[in-house]
């Protein structure tokens, strides 16, 4: 299970470290930053189910299926969201990332693609992965955007994949898109991430 043993990934703006019950408090306020758990077609935690999610995650981590991190900003010290590798195959090297969410105040921003670099830079360079897969529902425009311009390519689309438990989809089925990076493409979406990064931003805002 060598994909899963715990790791801290540390950037210039975020530091990814591995999740524990500590990070509730955190986590519950960055939830609550745009109401996140509204959106019907994501799987975000509500305030009062985020001590439910961190130990469901904690307990996929204990059976070697993820690898949860809290995203927290160096600038604050908070966790401002959560991440993880899952999906874990071993004898294949292949991890996805996902089960992520930010709150409002630091999506679309220099801290999320930092993180997709420590995780991307990680599984391929220490890891030796051959493949790295992100999932999104059809629906979600903002996280398809977010994965194309990381450089991943779209896969394919698992129609009628799962059922949708959000009250708000009342049963319906979620089509998942799926992207991927691969090994030998690797070197071309360093660079990518790694000019963005360079690139004059505003900078972050505080809570």
């Amino acid at each position: 299970m060598f994909l899963c043993q715990p790791v801290t990934l540390t950037g210039k703006h975020a530091t990814l470290v591995p999740l524990v019950e500590g990070h509730h408090d955190d986590l519950v306020e960055a939830t609550q930053d745009g109401e996140l758990w509204r959106l019907w077609y994501t799987a975000i935690p509500t305030p009062q189910g985020m001590a439910a999610e961190i130990r469901r995650r904690l307990g996929l981590q204990e059976m070697g299926n993820m690898l949860a991190f809290a995203v927290v900003e160096n600038a604050s010290g908070k966790a401002v969201g959560m991440t993880t590798y899952m999906n874990i195959d071993n004898s294949n090297r292949r991890v996805e990332i996902g089960s992520t969410w930010y709150r409002r105040r630091v999506q679309r921003t220099v801290l999320n693609t930092e993180c997709k670099l420590l995780l991307l830079q990680h599984a391929f360079e220490q890891l030796q992965c051959i493949a790295v897969e992100f999932r999104t529902h059809f629906f979600n425009q903002q996280s398809r955007a977010g994965i194309e311009r990381l450089g991943a390519k779209l896969d394919g689309v698992l129609r009628s994949h799962q059922v949708n438990p959000h009250p708000d989809a009342k049963g319906s089925l979620r089509d998942t898109c799926v992207y991927s990076i691969i090994a030998p493409e690797w070197p071309t979406v360093r660079a990518h991430l790694s000019h963005q990064l360079s690139k004059p931003r505003a900078p972050l805002t505080s809570a």
